[in-house]
């Protein structure tokens, strides 16, 4: 691959950045921080558009619809709120978790959440009207992500069980167990037709998964814990971030079933 280039630098909050969600046309972009805020910026000029004050401990994790209208963000104050992007209003909050909430992620049409939490369930979320639609249970011990295929289908959960679990939306049963990972899995992330998942982990691993199969399908090393990934459909590739402040790049070949 070629370098990278530096176009800017965004600052304004005063703690780390936890999250980052670009809304589909990439004019914007929502940052979640340990501050407690979120701020919306304007990508072509680098200008911080507001603040989304509301939440009373740290930000986590945060989603965008489709449309990029809404955000809906994730907090240690154990709840998720909904915000307008465009005027920066709070629409609404999720209360329902009993421990922290580390992160969210939206179906496509924007109409279910889907949230992961210290309590070690997951919940699925009427995001109009902010009613908890179930629970989702089976880890083990912390649920840190979770990521929705786009058709709302599937939710994919990674947990310091050490698994990932494949879930129905819908009707919040469990479909399978992704077990491989030898230490705490922290990121996950689908390809857009929802048949793969990539995981990272702090065993130094990321693997990609056949979701309807539950094979573990190819395995990157890298020199330190992964902590989160996300995937180009469109490039064939894994973008991975690991504790030692390393951004791995990292091409996908089309998968071969294992012999």
């Amino acid at each position: 691959m070629g370098s990278g280039r530096e176009l800017r630098t965004l600052t304004g909050h005063t703690s780390y950045v936890s999250a980052v969600a670009v809304t589909g046309d990439g004019q914007r972009a929502v940052s979640a921080s340990g501050d407690g805020t979120l701020k919306v910026w304007d990508l072509g000029s680098g200008r911080e558009l507001r603040t989304l004050i509301g939440h009373t401990s740290w930000v986590n994790g945060v989603a965008l619809s489709g449309d990029g209208r809404l955000a809906v963000s994730a907090s240690w104050d154990k709840t998720l709120k909904v915000w307008e992007v465009g005027s920066g209003l709070e629409l609404r909050t999720l209360a329902g978790h009993t421990s922290n909430v580390n992160g969210v992620a939206l179906s496509g049409d924007g109409r279910l959440a889907v949230s992961a939490s210290w309590d070690k369930t997951l919940k699925v979320w009427e995001v109009e009207s902010g009613r908890e639609l179930r629970t989702l249970t089976g880890h083990a011990d912390t649920v840190w992500r979770v990521a929705v295929s786009g058709d709302g289908r599937l939710a994919v959960s990674a947990s310091e069980d050490k698994t990932l679990k494949v879930w129905e939306v819908e009707s919040g049963r469990e479909l399978r167990t992704l077990q491989g990972h030898t230490d705490y899995v922290l990121g996950v992330t689908l390809s857009e037709d929802g048949r793969l998942a990539v995981s990272a982990s702090r065993d130094h691993t990321l693997k990609v998964w056949d979701l309807e199969t539950g094979e573990d399908l190819v395995t990157f090393t890298c020199d330190g814990g992964v902590d989160c990934c996300a995937f180009s459909d469109a490039l064939k590739l894994i973008v991975a971030g690991d504790a030692g402040g390393h951004l791995h790049f990292l091409r996908l070949e089309e998968p071969k079933p294992k012999n």
